[in-house]
């Protein structure tokens, strides 16, 4: 793995500029290492991991 495998384009208007009143609210991207498969969780669902 290479740092520039980091390297990406992010548009500002996708930048969060506060935070969400209930924090545990927040998104949260999930990779399984295994199969590879993406799923999008919230933060509050951390403990399954």
């Amino acid at each position: 793995m290479n740092v520039s495998d980091f390297n990406y384009e992010l548009p500002k208007e996708l930048i969060a500029q506060d935070p969400l009143l209930n924090r545990s609210e927040s998104r949260l991207m999930v990779l399984d290492k295994v199969t590879g498969e993406v799923t999008h969780k919230h933060f509050y669902d951390i403990i399954e991991y």
